[in-house]
């Protein structure tokens, strides 16, 4: 079978190469791949950022956001059976389970020897056949099927709403406005997920073009120019932050709400880079702030339901290039006028 394959970290590049068909252990399905959904995180891997092949192996599979289709499941995979629609959820539990991983939250995992599907030591959806254990497989409705591969970066941001809900309970809020930073996919469907929680939604982007027009047709207002600036001017209870730029970080942090929550979704490539928030407004205002990474199959379930609640016509502009597998060098290229960008992996 053809497959997308890269080396990980330290070893730029990526092929379209044949591999062997996988082997589906006896509880395990055998997924037909439909489409695989390209991010950040692929690039840098195809850039030699990081990335870890399974032991014993110098190449791994790429992708992590992978819609497919059942072909073969055991008896015991019910719901799951031939035809099925599915997506595959990303991380796997460490082979000695901390607390966490026991209580199958493999995405809060504690001693961080978890492992990720198409990220670290394990191939990735990037293929035309691929396998993984039913427990690791959220059907997907059918009405989904030309927008699923946006479940799993959805669930991203599920999981980042569950936490802000928990948080903002346990304190009064001087502001119901919600400030996204950043207009790519997550930041897109943050403010889908602040907009059906009628949230009154603001979104900062340095880009306007098809970002702004689909900000806007949500409901939600479209900001540019400086963060600080628009952080000071909106007031936001609640900032949802994707682009890990440090002067964005420290801008938004001193325009939040008193008892305001600050989320934390982008991940920047160099560590070294410091994003100072001032410690006297945040104990001051009460304020909390968080990272988020990763997601479990009640979230993916949470982001399928947000999908299918979403406004008619919107999804399907956010996807703005469809390559076939045999082009997906140029899906890692990023154009300036992406949004999202996919690989066909089959049409099943």
């Amino acid at each position: 079978m053809r497959a997308i394959t890269v080396r990980g970290s330290g070893r730029p590049g990526m092929r379209i190469s044949e591999v062997p068909d996988p082997r589906p252990l006896e509880d395990e399905v055998l997924v037909s791949g439909l489409e695989l959904g390209i991010c950040g995180t692929d690039r840098e891997i195809c850039s030699g950022l990081f990335g870890t092949p399974p032991p014993g192996r110098s190449w791994f599979v790429l992708g992590h956001e992978g819609l497919g289709r059942v072909s073969r499941a055991p008896s015991s995979a019910h719901p799951l059976r031939e035809g099925t629609l599915v997506i595959g959820v990303v991380r796997r539990p460490d082979p000695e389970p901390c607390a966490a991983c026991s209580a199958g939250e493999a995405h809060g995992c504690l001693n961080g020897r978890y492992t990720e599907t198409g990220i670290t030591s394990l191939d990735g959806y990037g293929s035309e056949l691929w396998t993984a254990r039913p427990e690791h497989l959220v059907p997907v409705a059918e009405n989904l099927r030309d927008v699923g591969i946006l479940i799993e970066p959805a669930s991203v941001v599920a999981k980042a709403w569950e936490t802000i809900a928990q948080l903002e309970a346990g304190f009064w809020s001087a502001s119901e406005r919600v400030l996204v930073t950043g207009a790519g996919p997550i930041g897109l469907l943050a403010a889908l997920f602040a907009r059906q929680r009628e949230r009154e939604t603001h979104v900062f982007d340095r880009d306007g073009g098809l970002r702004a027009a689909l900000v806007r047709d949500l409901g939600a207002h479209f900001h540019s120019g400086r963060a600080d600036e628009v952080a000071r001017r909106v007031r936001p209870a609640v900032v949802v932050e994707t682009t890990a730029a440090p002067e964005v970080i420290s801008g938004v942090s001193r325009g939040l709400a008193p008892h305001g929550v600050l989320c934390l979704l982008g991940i920047a490539a160099d560590d070294g880079v410091a994003a100072p928030v001032s410690s006297r407004s945040t104990v001051l205002g009460n304020q909390s702030v968080f990272g988020s990474v990763s997601a479990g199959p009640r979230h993916f379930q949470q982001a399928q339901d947000a999908l299918l609640a979403a406004p008619v016509n919107w999804l399907p502009r956010f996807v703005t290039r469809r390559l076939p597998l045999e082009e997906a060098e140029y899906a890692v290229r990023h154009h300036p006028e992406d949004v999202k960008v996919s690989v066909v992996l089959g049409d099943a």
